[in-house]
């Protein structure tokens, strides 16, 4: 049976940060991205309050931006080997993470099967951001039985890779996981945890079992 491997993004794939402040690096505004990710960190706005203030402060953004913050941001080594090689041995990646969509479709130019984030307007903004469409840690269970049932596998074929509380539903619901440079609090729920930079060490944790 082929297995399906589902990658976070920010803090995981990420090292150390998380799209919207890389996004906001470009326009001068990495500090008061940073200052929303401790917000939602700590519980004091959702998802779609958390949205709706980054579109705010990205009024001014381009696909430049964009494209800049993607390629200079600080990537795991190894992502692109390690998705090859799962292509290879027959099984599925998948990239589900709470940042614009914009930006985590990117990686479906990498060798993930499939990328889903926050349903954002395309830049430049001409239309408001729909909080519907803000992604949150239940609905990457959500997406991932979509992605089972699209890929032909089940849940118990599933190994989640992430770091924060926004990846604990995931975690509870597959039989494998990695907490990749995680917190206690994921760490302790997780099959497997890894400290680093380089993707391919943790994926070699659940490489071999089948």
């Amino acid at each position: 049976m082929a297995r399906l491997h589902l990658f976070d993004l920010d803090g995981t794939l990420l090292h150390g940060t998380t799209a919207p402040v890389e996004i906001s690096r470009q326009l001068g505004l990495e500090a008061e991205a940073v200052a929303l990710d401790q917000a939602i960190g700590a519980g004091l706005i959702g998802p779609p309050e958390y949205a709706q203030q980054v579109y705010a402060l990205w009024a001014g953004l381009s696909e430049a931006h964009v494209a800049a913050a993607f390629d200079s941001a600080p990537w795991l080594a190894r992502i692109r080997e390690v998705w090859a090689e799962i292509r290879a041995q027959g099984d599925y990646c998948a990239v589900i993470s709470l940042s614009p969509s914009f930006f985590v479709e990117r990686l479906t130019g990498w060798g993930a099967h499939a990328a889903y984030g926050s349903r954002f307007p395309a830049v430049p903004f001409v239309e408001p951001v729909d909080p519907t469409g803000v992604l949150s840690a239940a609905a990457k269970v959500l997406i991932a039985d979509r992605l089972c049932a699209e890929f032909g596998v089940t849940r118990a074929d599933c190994i989640a890779y992430g770091d924060s509380s926004s990846d604990t539903d995931l975690f509870g619901v597959v039989p494998v996981s990695v907490a990749v440079n995680a917190d206690h609090h994921l760490s302790e729920i997780s099959t497997h945890s890894y400290t680093g930079t380089d993707l391919w060490d943790a994926y070699e944790l659940v490489r071999a079992a089948r």
